[in-house]
């Protein structure tokens, strides 16, 4: 028999809605018993269930997972349903081995879905490609607990074979189906949501969720480093309590290394938001609807939980993952792993010469040009049409309009450069570029000028993958050599670099976004509307073809 420990506090019972003091006793990793106390000292902590983030490509924190979970647990997350789909992308089958198993080095709960739009388009090159027949494999091992975002929504409402059959094969196995469906309303809402997808993270009025919250689906309410829908969104809870859960989506390192999940806590209380009904959102929906092996605070749980020192600010004072405790007073305790780096990256640096964009091989319309409004806070854009500036026949980049030129490089093999022209990333001069680029993963950058961008870009293949910013005097680069997405370095290390690199691009280069990078992450991405550019060319998100 393990040897026993308890934990005093005020306890937290979801169940009931009740607060009350009380022992919890823990053995052999589960709740044993929770007794009631007549008293307890006025400052014990609160005892929580752990928090999980409902949807999170843990890819994006630039860590590998075990390193996310070391800053992860800091702020009382216990466990993520996380979809591999950006390594997938890059190292297909290996890539969501690579998560899985450098996932299970650590005490953390990461849950792993099966990447259903491997790639996203056929409307890019990616490094790999998953099959229906590959996805229903997946679907039926122990570590695959639900077929992650369905981004293919023309797919599933026209009714694609390979499509239908990845989520058939995910019914089949008893396992939930993830959507992805932005700005989808009313009757095409219901037929995606009929055809079995159980989930949405991408609403972004609140007309939306409640169009999709009427057909049984349940609303995941995202607050990432890029997009931003919890102010919209978040009066929903009042109403919706069992159908409504948290998720960051996409986090990047530096914002992982100062909160998670807690803080969203924290704002929905600060908006009158009952305690229960958010607890509910950050604890509980997520475990019953994915039927995650996660304790919530009952007796024979696992014993996961978070100690708090109020239900307001919900500062963490100490987080147990099967009564192990893996954090405590902001220090974790889950320690870093080796690493051995999985990539694909081929491609040879580039010239100037490779991105300059002739007036007439680029779209034009009564003497305007296409360009993409990039919006600060959202992943989708708008299609704009501005005036153009040329010289001897060739488009250049307007910084004083702040129309920047923004490429995409093929980074598996030697292919022509895509160019666009992109508004609102405000940088006066330099460039930036990012082998993080939704969904496939190749090189995007945006500059003042082709020197700039030729620069940032041969940067990033230098390190084989990676995030830079440079100007005329400056080089910084952030190396990313897991699978050009993520660094294996401590976590701690990888923020501050990060934190740098991102204050170079606003103070430096006068990026006007509030995360530049993650934002040029998304530019590639052609399933959210309305303009994109992939490495083959410059794509209209509405009519779902090339410009």
């Amino acid at each position: 028999m393990a040897a026993e420990k308890s934990i005093q506090g005020q306890f937290v019972d979801i169940w009931k809605e009740q607060i009350y003091p009380a022992s919890i006793t823990i053995a052999n990793s589960k709740i044993l018993r929770v007794e009631a106390l007549s008293s307890i000292a006025p400052d014990a902590p609160y005892i929580i269930p752990g928090f999980i983030d409902s949807h999170v490509h843990v890819e994006s924190s630039m860590l590998v997972p075990s390193e996310f979970a070391r800053m992860a647990v800091v702020h009382g997350t216990v466990g993520t349903v996380s979809d591999p789909h950006e390594i997938a992308n890059v190292c297909g089958m290996e890539g969501v081995r690579f998560m899985i198993n450098n996932g299970k080095q650590t005490p953390f709960k990461f849950f792993f879905g099966a990447p259903s739009c491997v790639p996203a388009t056929v409307f890019e090159t990616a490094g790999a490609s998953l099959n229906s027949t590959e996805v229903a494999a997946l679907l039926n091992e122990p570590d695959i607990l639900y077929l992650s975002e369905m981004m293919n929504f023309p797919g599933v409402l026209f009714k694609d074979p390979e499509v239908m059959q990845k989520i058939a094969a995910a019914h089949a196995a008893g396992k939930p189906v993830d959507g992805h469906a932005p700005g989808l309303r009313g009757e095409q809402a219901k037929q995606y949501i009929d055809a079995g997808i159980s989930t949405d993270h991408e609403c972004f009025t609140k007309e939306e969720a409640l169009d999709k919250l009427q057909y049984g689906m349940k609303i995941i309410i995202r607050e990432g480093s890029a997009a931003k829908n919890f102010e919209a969104l978040i009066e929903l809870l009042n109403y919706y309590p069992d159908h409504i859960l948290f998720c960051s989506d996409d986090k990047h390192p530096d914002s992982l290394a100062v909160s998670h999940i807690n803080a969203l806590c924290a704002r929905a209380v600060a908006k009158g938001i009952d305690v229960f009904k958010v607890l509910k959102a950050a604890c509980v929906n997520p475990v019953l609807h994915y039927k995650l092996p996660v304790g919530l605070l009952r007796e024979g749980d696992a014993a996961d939980l978070v100690l708090v020192k109020d239900l307001q600010s919900f500062k963490v004072t100490a987080t147990y993952i099967n009564g192990q405790l893996v954090a405590e007073k902001g220090q974790s305790f889950i320690p870093s792993v080796p690493v051995t780096p999985i990539n694909q990256f081929d491609c040879a640096p580039i010239t100037e010469a490779d991105l300059v964009l002739p007036a007439d091989q680029y779209p034009q319309q009564d003497g305007l040009i296409p360009v993409m409004e990039a919006l600060d806070g959202q992943l989708i854009t708008n299609k704009l049409w501005l005036a153009s500036k040329a010289q001897d026949g060739i488009l250049l980049a307007q910084p004083e309009k702040d129309i920047l030129k923004m490429v995409v490089v093929n980074r598996y093999k030697q292919a022509p450069v895509a160019k666009c022209f992109i508004k609102n990333f405000g940088l006066t001069q330099g460039a930036l570029a990012s082998s993080v680029a939704h969904d496939s993963h190749n090189i995007v950058a945006v500059g003042v000028d082709d020197a700039s961008l030729a620069k940032a870009i041969n940067a990033v293949i230098a390190a084989k993958g990676g995030v830079s910013a440079v100007d005329a005097n400056h080089t910084h680069c952030v190396a990313l050599p897991v699978a050009g997405l993520m660094s294996a370095d401590d976590g701690y290390a990888v923020a501050a670099a990060y934190s740098d690199i991102d204050s170079f691009s606003k103070k430096e280069l006068g990026s006007t976004l509030q995360s530049p990078f993650m934002t040029l992450s998304f530019m590639a991405l052609l399933v959210i509307p309305h303009l994109k550019l992939s490495d083959l060319g410059l794509f209209d998100g509405d009519s779902f073809s090339f410009l």
